[in-house]
């Protein structure tokens, strides 16, 4: 059943209902046994976090194995940045589990996403998540990028120096995004929110230890 999800989301399906491609034209010949859309849907439903947590491994080695046969990430020992931020996927149906108004006031799901780029291609899903519709942007952020920075670990080689650098915006200003980075042993490149403390040290210019070039 897993499986038949992945050939139906490359064969274009993006809901439930689209897996009804598998049941058309050729596909019985690729395809020993095609579900029906509702049989997938009560498949999905049966997760329970630790099943997502196995797709995430999954996917993780995929990548990494997909890297050593093509140069998906050249330049990848040089310079890696990851990439954090999410977005509101609509959804429609009162009963849809999870589905709520966000901050942009569209009932849906928030679906973050850590990419990684490199000198010499295109940005790279690295990992992703799917929450409730209500969640704020940094809610569970420092999963995601301890995540996401273990995956670039696996696609560099392993003597690599090059610089590894996180971005996000202001939404993920805060202690516990920060420390994963830190912990990971990446740079972090994050908005800084005008708040009290920020307005003060902007205040007091270079002799704020904000300022100062030794570490805090």
């Amino acid at each position: 059943k897993a499986m038949s999800l992945v050939a139906g989301m490359c064969a274009g399906a993006d809901s439930i209902q689209d897996m009804s491609i598998l049941r058309h034209g050729a596909m019985g010949k690729a395809f020993a046994h095609c579900y029906a859309p509702s049989t997938l849907g009560s498949f999905l439903r049966q997760f329970t976090f630790g099943h997502v947590r196995q797709l995430d491994a999954v996917a993780s080695r995929f990548l990494a194995a997909l890297a050593e046969q093509t140069p998906l990430l050249a330049g990848i020992d040089d310079l890696a940045l990851v990439d954090l931020d999410d977005t509101i996927v609509e959804v429609h149906g009162h009963g849809k589990q999870g589905a709520s108004f966000g901050y942009t006031g569209v009932r849906g799901l928030n679906a973050s996403a850590a990419t990684v780029t490199a000198p010499g291609g295109a940005p790279v899903i690295a990992r992703t998540r799917l929450r409730k519709g209500s969640a704020g942007s940094a809610r569970g952020a420092s999963r995601i990028v301890a995540d996401a920075l273990r995956t670039v670990r696996r696609l560099r080689s392993a003597g690599a120096t090059g610089m590894v650098l996180l971005r996000a915006d202001s939404a993920y200003f805060g202690r516990p995004t920060v420390l994963a980075v830190v912990k990971a042993g990446a740079k972090v490149s994050i908005t800084v929110r005008q708040n009290t403390l920020v307005q003060r040290a902007n205040a007091l210019g270079p002799s704020c230890p904000v300022h100062s070039e030794e570490p805090l």
